[in-house]
């Protein structure tokens, strides 16, 4: 479950170890950096629903960045730290959302439809790229900051195979990437935009 969970930083090689959060009983995880290393925009319950924060590297100077009824979170900066891109499930139905926020009670989340956004790194013009109620997630910029890479799927109408897509910022040009009838996700590129790497299950000796 969500239950307690706590942000921490150290150096590179584990030395000075620092807690950089402290709510207790709240879920503070999912945390990125920002590419100047000044910010970490990050997941809580802190505010009793799933959202988006940021806070300064040393902890400080804590802003809530989304305030929609769901689940927001795996959020990622762009190369140029202006923008954040995240993934979110925004339940309207109200069966659907009670049953979410029930769930979230018991420190739990169970979102099958979720949806890549786009926002300024202050939390303004919040932009949906995707909407073909699927599960999209694991959103990443490439170098360029004019896609995003996810994964997603769409493609499976039974919902279990996941390939990693292409997407242009303003919503545009979605592309599939990988075409493995498995899972394909966690998507991340090298800073000089040359090497990809993600998670897979294809060669695995088990399913």
């Amino acid at each position: 479950g969500l239950l307690d969970y706590d942000i921490f930083i150290a150096n590179p090689d584990g030395s000075e170890l620092r807690n950089l959060t402290n709510s207790p009983g709240s879920y503070d995880a999912e945390a990125t950096i920002s590419p100047d290393g000044e910010s970490i925009v990050f997941t809580s319950t802190r505010d009793g629903d799933l959202d988006i924060y940021v806070m300064d590297a040393d902890g400080g100077n804590v802003r809530r960045l989304t305030d929609e009824p769901g689940y927001d979170g795996g959020a990622f900066f762009s190369p140029d730290g202006t923008k954040i891109v995240y993934r979110a499930y925004h339940p309207t139905d109200p069966d659907e959302l009670a049953e979410f926020r029930a769930l979230l009670a018991d420190g739990l989340v169970k979102p099958s439809r979720v949806e890549i956004f786009i926002m300024d790194a202050d939390g303004s013009n919040k932009k949906q790229l995707t909407n073909n109620g699927a599960a999209n997630f694991a959103p990443f910029f490439h170098p360029d900051g004019k896609r995003i890479i996810f994964s997603s799927n769409m493609h499976d109408p039974r919902g279990r195979s996941f390939n990693l897509y292409m997407i242009d910022v303003d919503g545009s040009n979605l592309q599939r990437l990988t075409h493995h009838d498995g899972f394909d996700s966690f998507p991340m590129f090298s800073p000089d935009g040359k090497k990809l790497v993600f998670g897979s299950d294809r060669n695995a000796s088990d399913e």
